[in-house]
């Protein structure tokens, strides 16, 4: 019985860690995303502000030329960004 409780235990151990390592890789990406959106409301316009949220009230996607800007605006900040969010966590 002893036997079977050590291996149980050691296997929650295993499991406890690889979910600690996940939390702690989701929380990097949070901050980087967070850090993102930061960025790109500070670089839009008000007008596409003012459409992102007419969007989001509606429930409509954003439109293919709009989201091929946003997406560009994502991937130059996005590696100062990483860079940042590393030793943050």
């Amino acid at each position: 019985m002893d036997l079977v409780k050590s291996h149980l235990m050691y296997a929650v151990r295993e499991e406890v860690e690889v979910l600690k390592e996940q939390i702690k890789e989701l929380i990097e990406k949070n901050s980087q995303l967070e850090q993102e959106n930061t960025l790109l409301k500070t670089l839009a316009s008000p007008e596409q502000l003012a459409q992102f949220q007419a969007q989001l009230q509606t429930g409509s996607p954003p439109s293919s030329s709009q989201s091929q800007g946003t997406t560009t605006q994502q991937q130059q900040p996005a590696q100062p960004a990483s860079q940042g969010s590393g030793p943050s966590a």
